[in-house]
C-alpha cells in the first residue's frame, strides 16, 4: 500500500507573532512543499529518506521526550506518533522517502510542513486518511512545541494541513478556510531571502513570547489575547518599555488580521496593501523584530528599505514570520514585479526572490 504524499509549506499573510498568544492569524499554503512516498514495512520503525540529507529511523515503541533530539527531525516524527497515540489513534512503522521543493531559508515554515507531513503519513497509512486537518495541524504544533524544543502557535501547521488560505481565532475556536488569490487584483506577492543567519537567534525570538506573557500577567492572564485591549490603553504604560511595545503591537495586529481577510475575500487589493504596509510598520517600530544586538545582522533591514525605495506609493512590505533574520514579504501590481525581483537580486543574489501563489 504505497501511498504519495504533498504539503506544502505556507507563507504568512498576517499575524505577525500573534498565534502564540492565541491571537488571529491569517496564512496561506504555497506551490512549494514536502513530497513523499510512503508505505507501511510491519515493523515499529518508522524510516525515513530525504533527498539530501542523511538517512534515519525512529523506533515508535519509544516515544519518551529526547532533549538531545531538539531541532530535528526525527524529533518532529516522534512528537507526531506520540500525539497519535494520545488521541487513540493508530500508528505502526513506515518507510518513507521524501523530497522537498521548500527553498533553504526561504521561512516557508519547512518544520511546520514536516510535521504535517508525518500526520498525514500517519492518517493514510493507518487511519484510512480520515484524520481531521485541524487534529494533524495540533499533533504537528504539539510535537514541535515539545520535542523539537521550538514555542511556536499553530499558524504554519493549520495552512499546511488545511492546503489553503486560513483564518484562525484560535480564542473563539473560529477557523475558516479561504480558497484565495491575489492575480484577479493585478498583484503579484514574493519572498525574498535576504540570507541573514538565524543562528545564535533562539534567544532573541524566545524573548518576544516572554514579554507578551510578562504584560498579560500583570492582568493575571496567561497570554494577551485574554487581555481587554481597553484596559491595557488606559494604564500609565511608559512608550519606551520593551514589553509595552510588543504588547501594542499585539493588540493592533490582532485587530488588523480579519480586516485583512476581509479585502483578500474582497479582492480589495489597495485596502490589503494598506493593511500589510501598516502590519509591516508596527513589527518594525514596536514589536521590533527586524535587527538584533545578539547578532548585528542587518540583511533584513536593507531589504525592508531597499523595497521601501521601489515600492512606496505603489505596493506593500513586511518583515516576513519570526524576523531578525530571514525574509521581506512584498505585493505589488504585477507589472512593477520584474523591476522588483532584479533590484533584489542585484543586491541579495540571484533566485533570492521568489514569486509566491497562495490557494
Amino acid at each position: 500500500m504505497n501511498k504519495q504524499i504533498f504539503v506544502p509549506g505556507r507563507t504568512e499573510l498576517a499575524g505577525n507573532h500573534t498565534d502564540h498568544q492565541n491571537g488571529r492569524m491569517l496564512a496561506s499554503a504555497v506551490q512549494f512543499g514536502h513530497y513523499a512516498h510512503c508505505e507501511p514495512n510491519g515493523t515499529n520503525l518508522i524510516r525515513v529518506q530525504s533527498e539530501g540529507f542523511k538517512p534515519f529511523e525512529v523506533n515508535i515503541s519509544h516515544l519518551a521526550l529526547r532533549t538531545r533530539e531538539f531541532g530535528t527531525p526525527k524529533s518532529l516524527i516522534r512528537g507526531v506518533v506520540a500525539a497519535f497515540k494520545e488521541l487513540g489513534l493508530d500508528v505502526g512503522g513506515f518507510d518513507a522517502r521524501v523530497k522537498s521543493t521548500l527553498p533553504a531559508g526561504s521561512g516557508f515554515s519547512s518544520s511546520a510542513a514536516f510535521s504535517v507531513l508525518a500526520g498525514r503519513m500517519l492518517s493514510e497509512l493507518f487511519n484510512d486518511g480520515k484524520v481531521d486537518a485541524v487534529v494533524i495541524a495540533r499533533a504537528g504544533q504539539q510535537a514541535e512545541n515539545k520535542y523539537f524544543g521550538k514555542p511556536c502557535g499553530i499558524m504554519s501547521h493549520l495552512a499546511s494541513a488545511m492546503g489553503h488560505t486560513v483564518y484562525a481565532d484560535p480564542k473563539t475556536g473560529e477557523i475558516e478556510q479561504i480558497r484565495a488569490s491575489f492575480a484577479p487584483m493585478g498583484l503579484t506577492m514574493c519572498l525574498t531571502n535576504t540570507g541573514g543567519s538565524h543562528t545564535g537567534l533562539d534567544t532573541s525570538y524566545a524573548r518576544i513570547p516572554a514579554d507578551m506573557v510578562y504584560i498579560a500577567n500583570l492582568f493575571d492572564k496567561g497570554v494577551l489575547a485574554d487581555v481587554d485591549p481597553k484596559e491595557f490603553y488606559s494604564k500609565g504604560w511608559d512608550p519606551a518599555n520593551r514589553p509595552v511595545r510588543r504588547a501594542m503591537h499585539f493588540f493592533g495586529e490582532n485587530e488588523r488580521v480579519p480586516k485583512m481577510r476581509d479585502a483578500l475575500k474582497a479582492g480589495e487589493g489597495e485596502t490589503y496593501m494598506r493593511l500589510m504596509n501598516e502590519s509591516g510598520r508596527s513589527s518594525e517600530q514596536l514589536l521590533n523584530n527586524i535587527v538584533t544586538s545578539a547578532t548585528g545582522d542587518t540583511k533584513l533591514e536593507q531589504g525592508l528599505e531597499l523595497s521601501k525605495t521601489i515600492l512606496e506609493g505603489r505596493g506593500a512590505w513586511r518583515v516576513h514570520g519570526g524576523g531578525f533574520a530571514g525574509c521581506v514579504q512584498a505585493l505589488m501590481p504585477t507589472g512593477y514585479f520584474r523591476l522588483y525581483k532584479s533590484e533584489m537580486e542585484r543586491v541579495f543574489g540571484y533566485g533570492s526572490c521568489m514569486e509566491i501563489t497562495i490557494s
